[in-house]
């Protein structure tokens, strides 16, 4: 934030802003996600809430309903015709009343402060886009605790990529005229839409994006080997699709020469060194088996990257 804008200023700094929140087979998250929403300390007379069904098969639109019907800044909406968030996103975008679009998931945790923090760097008007940070809920498994250590899914790893910056939906903030302009989410892509809509913006240059710190929204790790394999190869595809839509480079395969290497210097250098620390108490078995977990990911980001290919109708672009 432009540090000649003083705290008053600030906090008298109150936006329309619509919440965006795709929601598919959401029924165990639901009853967590929307007591976060109600608890935020932003004016409820300047927000609404917009929660969109894409075609769930549990509960999900019964308990939305149920929700709206008890608290009047909740809006429900269904997307029912295409399978994929960005397609119930666009749905929740043509519904907004707001100037700036705040976009988050169902199984995501926001910190009471999250949308006055999130909002305040836009009172500078030449902010078009703005990424909050996301941090894990407290995990107990080994996956979790890895990928906590890792910060996998901070923000800092997006903001900070070699092609350009951008914010996962996951805790993003779009000022409307942005969509106005550089379109909506392509609504038959699968993943690497976020990324896709901020380079959008940001080519066309409507304006520049900001970090909010404090901006913190908690998300669950994957617990299972099984949905470690399929979001690392969900990173895979979603390169592969950014490759064939923006020239973003491919990432390079590791050979096999260089797995086995990489295990060999792990059995007979790290493993040794990370026991005698963990026995004095200076490791854990997280830190043991460190690089095993990352050679898994990069196995299965690999595959995915190999293994996808771009629908031609993830091409299209929806516009207001």
């Amino acid at each position: 934030m432009n540090q000649s804008i003083d705290a008053t200023t600030a906090n008298s700094f109150l936006p329309m802003v619509s919440v965006v929140v795709p929601i598919y087979n959401g029924e165990a998250d639901l009853p967590e996600l929307i007591n976060c929403l109600l608890s935020q300390t932003y004016p409820q007379d300047r927000v609404e809430f917009l929660l969109v069904d894409n075609n769930s098969s549990d509960r999900t639109f019964t308990l939305l309903k149920q929700s709206a019907e008890s608290c009047p800044i909740i809006h429900v909406f269904s997307e029912n015709q295409i399978q994929s968030s960005y397609a119930a996103r666009n749905a929740g975008i043509r519904a907004a009343k707001g100037e700036i679009v705040v976009f988050t998931d169902a199984d995501c945790h926001p910190q009471p402060q999250w949308l006055h923090s999130l909002i305040q760097p836009f009172i500078n008007p030449d902010v078009v886009l703005v990424a909050g940070e996301i941090a894990a809920l407290p995990g107990n498994t080994l996956l979790e605790q890895h990928a906590q250590q890792q910060d996998t899914l901070s923000q800092k790893h997006t903001l900070a990529h070699p092609f350009c910056p951008y914010g996962q939906t996951a805790n993003l903030a779009i000022r409307r005229i942005a969509l106005e302009k550089a379109g909506l989410f392509r609504p038959y892509l699968t993943t690497g839409g976020d990324a896709d809509i901020c380079w959008r913006i940001l080519k066309q240059n409507l304006g520049r994006w900001e970090f909010a710190p404090n901006a913190i929204i908690q998300h669950r790790h994957r617990t299972t080997l099984k949905e470690l394999q399929s979001q690392w190869q969900r990173y895979g595809r979603s390169n592969r699709y950014l490759h064939e839509l923006h020239g973003v480079d491919l990432m390079r395969e590791l050979t096999l020469k260089e797995y086995i290497h990489r295990l060999l210097r792990w059995l007979l250098k790290e493993v040794p060194k990370n026991s005698l620390q963990a026995i004095a108490g200076k490791a854990t078995l997280v830190d043991l088996l460190d690089t095993p977990i990352g050679l898994y990911n990069a196995r299965a980001r690999a595959v995915g990257q190999r293994t996808a290919k771009l629908p031609e109708n993830a091409k299209n672009i929806d516009w207001l």
